[in-house]
């Protein structure tokens, strides 16, 4: 039985809350606003980001994170990437000194072009050893509704990925170590923009072809920068890659699929972000510097190149199709 803290109450960090406490851990869940941290603890339930489901009794909520993070063995972040520095700098005090920190966040950070475990390490001093990652075909809706899944938990210390995989083992999460951390959070990264490509392709009538074409050549675009980075090749065969892509492609719980369908019809940055509470796709964000990250390092990638081009640049969808189709001859 471990201690884990949850830093965030939106729709993964509450279903991970859930996951770690059906493990058999105690699990406390902090909540940025007080009344959603009362309704978590009183009603055992989270209306605002998963409507429906009961959440474990023994789950603790709160809005004080110094009391979230005491004696905590495990502290997952589950915060925006792009806040992901701020939020740590406002808890780093609170941080346990042998705590395992376990990243959810998938994305490239815009001013650094750091990954979420660079930016953890970067803020809180921890050494590499203490940060793991967990990625995979994870959407939280399904695994809120107990839906058989499957994910990674990557680190390099292969010990204390093991201890998380335990951690949070159920009989419906079925966790898999790695070692390979540049590997999996590329690939969560970058998902994200093909998830987009992907949508836009739905929004504007585009068939299975179109989308099994943008996955495929999606995940070689993904790979080349994977291994630019120095990641191992074939993690994105397995969950945290090409497991990753697909779900986040294909399903229609994915916010970057669904943003990128709404820009296919039509819509703005603006608009579809209106359609969705305000609430820009990361996807949208990641696009930039990803983009940046694959330009610094002499990778191609012409798909993330255009959804950079429509999010940020104003390009016409159906001059991104264009682009895309008619792109030099050669061979796969």
């Amino acid at each position: 039985m471990h201690n884990v803290a949850i830093m965030g109450a939106g729709s993964w960090g509450t279903t991970l809350a859930k996951v770690f406490a059906d493990a058999g851990n105690r699990v406390t869940l902090w909540a940025r606003r007080p009344e959603l941290a009362a309704t978590i603890e009183e009603q055992h339930a989270n209306p605002d980001y998963l409507p429906g489901i009961t959440l474990p009794e023994q789950l603790r909520g709160t809005s004080d994170a110094a009391q979230a993070l005491r004696g905590a063995d495990i502290i997952v972040p589950a915060v925006p990437s792009q806040t992901m520095r701020e939020n740590l700098a406002r808890w780093r005090e609170d941080i346990p000194d042998d705590a395992t920190l376990l990243s959810i966040s998938k994305g490239v950070e815009k001013s650094t072009f750091l990954r979420m475990s660079e930016v953890i390490a970067d803020v809180t001093g921890a050494p590499a050893e203490r940060i793991a990652v967990l990625s995979g075909p994870n959407l939280a809706r399904e695994i809120a509704e107990e839906q058989p899944a499957a994910t990674v938990i990557a680190c390099v210390d292969e010990d204390r990925a093991r201890t998380v995989q335990s951690a949070c083992a159920t009989p419906y999460v079925r966790p898999y170590t790695n070692t390979d951390v540049v590997g999996c959070e590329i690939g969560g990264a970058c998902k994200n923009v093909i998830a987009l490509a992907c949508g836009v392709a739905s929004g504007r009538g585009l068939g299975n072809n179109t989308s099994a074409t943008l996955i495929t050549r999606g995940l070689a675009e993904i790979t080349r920068l994977g291994v630019a980075l120095g990641a191992e090749p074939r993690t994105f065969a397995g969950l945290a890659g090409l497991g990753d892509l697909v779900a986040t492609c294909s399903s229609t719980l994915s916010r970057n699929r669904t943003f990128g369908a709404r820009l296919g019809q039509g819509a703005t940055v603006e608009e579809a972000a209106e359609a969705t509470h305000g609430q820009v796709a990361e996807g949208v964000v990641s696009s930039a510097s990803i983009y940046e990250l694959a330009q610094h390092h002499g990778v191609d990638m012409p798909i993330t190149q255009a959804v950079f081009a429509v999010c940020h640049h104003g390009m016409d969808v159906g001059d991104m199709v264009r682009a895309l189709m008619g792109r030099s001859k050669k061979a796969e």
